[in-house]
């Protein structure tokens, strides 16, 4: 028989082989199938110096993650570890910042859906395909989180085949003149163009932005140590994977593009993915891409509902957001928490389908300045972690960051850098200003709802907890 109580845990339902790719699947978007264009018009082939500077950054601080999840995993993550260790505010600025970031970048996605469905489909309506796109990640998630696993798996998956096949496949027209007639490219148009830098250092500075967006959910790793059915042995393993893969999906792919074609050309005459596709002779090239893109538009939507989820249910449980968000279904499933993301989702799908195509400009500055916030609290609680911890605790670490502390300061020091260039552009500059606007109001509801006095309640007896 089934018992009618519900559980007041999140169910333990990811698996390692989910665990390896979810990540991997949020980060590697529509971002690099169609948006990497932007990126190279600015720094030109020196693009892959800022991915694999970024990649480094963003790798210091996943292992600054890891530190604090492997010491108490649970769901909500680095929203919990600011609250732990930073301040209750800090906690509740941070987890309602990635709720919004991830229903953010989820409108964005499930726009795409339907804009990428009209390429097969074009006499249906858009709205059509983005609200099945919704229905379709809603039920997922909301199912079981195994199912959710599962999904994002196949979704994943996918992307990494389609990626790996054109790493591939591009390196046979490099060093043997596959698809070109015999005649290897090589890969002179690194620097026949203009040189590896045709814009200068202040190239590379201009494409941080765009960078950072496409690294951008990487850190919703730590946000499966609560349903991870073994956190100390898989988050290790995910976290040293993944940025290794995510340096070579990106760098590798990108290399293999600049190499066979010259950077001031792509971006001309459709994604630069398509383009490879269509040199190797595959006619159905553009129909291919397209499909690897929605299911990466899919993929990124079923993380991003996953994270929102979550988040909630981590804030409810804090008592910073309303405690019906805390209840969960028979099968551990934080529902009410996805049922109201998924409504407001509903509302940004018709706001985005009626603002002109610019809002995914906003977009991407909304969705970096969100993330340069959870990135940079995940580092300052890990420094205030650290100091809270005996010289035994600290020698105990087996999974320690590299380099601690200076590491960590860099790290720092490289969001605050792109935090400036932020400012210095007009059309990234206005989330500066949003983003503050919108910490105000949340730090007024905190303290107007008296969610102050439930948070430090919980954060003394959390740290009694921790530190014993």
């Amino acid at each position: 028989m089934k018992s009618n109580n519900k559980p007041t845990k999140l169910h333990r339902g990811l698996e390692q082989r989910h665990i390896s790719l979810m990540s991997l699947g949020a980060t590697i978007g529509v971002g690099l199938f169609l948006g990497s264009s932007s990126a190279i018009k600015l720094a030109g082939p020196g693009i892959l110096i800022a991915y694999v500077v970024a990649g480094v950054m963003l790798f210091i601080i996943m292992r600054a993650l890891g530190e604090m999840a492997l010491k108490n995993p649970v769901s909500g993550s680095f929203s919990r570890y600011a609250r732990d260790y930073v301040s209750p505010l800090a906690g509740y600025l941070t987890g309602w910042n990635y709720w919004f970031f991830w229903i953010v970048t989820c409108m964005a996605e499930i726009t795409a859906v339907g804009i990428y469905m009209e390429f097969w489909f074009p006499n249906v309506p858009r709205w059509v395909w983005t609200l099945a796109a919704l229905v379709i990640m809603v039920t997922a998630n909301f199912i079981t989180v195994k199912l959710y696993g599962e999904f994002e798996f196949w979704f994943a998956l996918i992307k990494i085949v389609a990626i790996l096949f054109m790493i591939v496949a591009g390196l046979g027209v490099i060093i043997f003149g596959i698809g070109n007639g015999g005649i290897a490219t090589g890969i002179h148009n690194l620097w026949s163009h203009g040189g590896f830098l045709p814009n200068g250092s202040s190239g590379i500075l201009m494409s941080l932005t765009l960078v950072a967006f496409a690294y951008g959910g990487m850190e919703m790793l730590g946000l499966t140590a609560g349903e991870s059915k073994d956190p100390a042995q898989s988050l290790p393993k995910a976290i040293n994977n993944v940025i290794w893969r995510i340096l070579v999906f990106y760098v590798g792919a990108l290399f293999v593009i600049l190499s066979i074609y010259p950077w001031n050309e792509i971006g001309t005459s459709g994604s630069p993915f398509v383009m490879t596709f269509e040199k190797l002779g595959i006619r159905e090239a553009a129909g291919i891409i397209n499909f690897v893109v929605i299911t990466s538009a899919l993929s990124s939507c079923n993380s991003g509902i996953y994270s929102t989820g979550r988040m909630l249910f981590n804030l409810a449980e804090q008592g910073q957001a309303p405690s019906r968000f805390s209840r969960l279904t028979k099968n551990g499933i934080p529902g009410n928490a996805i049922i109201v993301s998924a409504a407001v989702l509903i509302i940004g799908v018709a706001l985005n389908y009626l603002v002109p195509a610019k809002v995914f400009i906003w977009i991407t500055a909304i969705s970096t300045f969100s993330s340069i916030w959870a990135w940079g609290i995940i580092l300052v609680s890990q420094i205030r972690f650290r100091r809270r911890l005996s010289q035994k605790e600290r020698e105990a670490l087996f999974f320690k960051t590299p380099f601690f502390p200076y590491s960590s300061y860099i790290a720092l020091a490289f969001l605050g850098l792109i935090l400036g260039v932020m400012a210095y552009f007009p059309d990234t500059r206005f989330a500066l200003i949003i983003g503050p606007i919108w910490y105000a109001i949340l730090t007024a509801i905190y303290y107007g709802k008296g969610y102050h006095k439930t948070s430090e309640n919980n954060q003394e007896d959390t740290l009694e907890s921790t530190v014993s």
